[in-house]
């Protein structure tokens, strides 16, 4: 469950930490509405990985809608190209 705590907390930092745990981020907040969190590096990195997979699935799928517009490329296109651009950067 999260922790939602004033930005002031911020000068006691040691007691802010103490608030901390693995899957449990810390909210801070000025008038009352979010402005920052604070979360573990394991939690980050979760964050970001995430990221990533939403953005490679994006261009996945936007390669299936350009293929489903345009058509699609035969095995043997795709590995003449990839074989030509091996060739080329040599």
């Amino acid at each position: 469950m999260p922790t939602i705590t004033p930005v002031s907390d911020l000068r006691n930092y040691g007691s802010l930490l103490e608030k901390m745990s693995t899957g449990s981020p810390v909210y801070l907040t000025r008038n009352g509405h979010g402005v920052f969190s604070i979360r573990d590096m394991e939690d980050e990195e979760n964050f970001q990985k995430a990221e990533a997979m939403i953005r490679l699935l994006c261009e996945l799928n936007a390669g299936i809608r350009s293929a489903e517009k345009e058509g699609w490329v035969s095995e043997e296109e795709f590995t003449n190209h990839f074989a030509n651009r091996k060739n080329n950067t040599k």
